[in-house]
């Protein structure tokens, strides 16, 4: 599964909402999942685990339209409760399953390396998110207040813009799947069928 990790330094399970950020390809923005109530952790692990979560390139642009039983924005929440954090790639394990741990900084060095980019191009600079694309460098706090403000813009847009995002993000996700599947292709079912009946 996608996006969910743990620290190297105490096994803190996490979810990773940005796996590096613009002009800090060495940071990630991750959310400590042990520290949430059960309902705000219950929901975010079903997002995690939906189609559009395991989709997304970065769980936090799925984060930013959806929202907990509360009605709270998510992305906004775990910013504003102070659960979204700023960690060095290099201290974060990647757990896709309870067999497999990858250091995200080594997963983010073979995605920019398999896209043909600069470490430092892996963050998203998209139209999109053209906020998240100046995040200062300076502080933490600085970096997740810019996130936030990105968040706060997806608000102002109209229905027609959030469409366009919507399919621009649907788009972005089917090259993706294409290119995983073209390193790694998937089992046909009308192949493992033919196996089963053999």
């Amino acid at each position: 599964m996608k996006h969910v990790g743990k620290m190297k330094n105490n096994g803190a399970k996490i979810v990773i909402a940005y796996r590096t950020i613009p002009g800090d390809a060495s940071s990630a923005l991750v959310v400590g999942t042990n520290a949430l109530m059960d309902s705000y952790h219950d929901s975010l692990m079903s997002l995690v685990d939906s189609d559009a979560g395991q989709q997304a390139d970065e769980l936090a642009d799925i984060m930013a339209v959806r929202r907990f039983p509360d009605g709270s924005n998510m992305l906004q929440w775990v910013h504003a409760n102070g659960h979204l954090k700023k960690v060095p790639t290099a201290g974060v394990l990647i757990t896709p399953d309870n067999k497999t741990q990858v250091p995200l900084d080594e997963l983010n060095n073979i995605i920019a390396q398999q896209k043909g980019v600069k470490l430092d191009d892996l963050a998203i600079k998209d139209g999109s998110n053209s906020t998240i694309a100046t995040m200062p460098k300076t502080s933490e706090k600085k970096s997740e207040e810019v996130v936030v403000e990105d968040v706060k813009s997806d608000f102002n847009l109209t229905p027609a813009e959030m469409r366009s995002r919507a399919d621009a993000l649907y788009k972005e996700a089917a090259k993706l799947r294409k290119s995983a599947d073209e390193l790694d292709p998937p089992k046909s079912k009308k192949a493992e069928a033919t196996k089963e009946t053999a």
